[in-house]
């Protein structure tokens, strides 16, 4: 899956949790990019800067490191 193929950055589930984190569909979105092959090509496709960025703003350990 190439980068123009990823929707991490406009996916509607994302927006859902950015929204409303404790709703159903925030959850969900939230429970899911914890195994999600996709999501893990998005964040290893992003420079270093940005994925610290994403990572702190959704408190996503795995990916604050390098």
């Amino acid at each position: 899956m190439s980068e123009q193929q990823n929707n991490c950055a406009n996916c509607p589930m994302r927006a859902k949790y950015d929204e409303k984190p404790k709703s159903f569909g925030g959850r969900f979105w939230r429970w899911h990019i914890n195994f999600c092959p996709g999501w893990k090509m998005y964040m290893k496709a992003l420079p270093d800067e940005e994925r610290f960025q994403i990572a702190e703003h959704y408190k996503l350990k795995k990916w604050m490191q390098n």
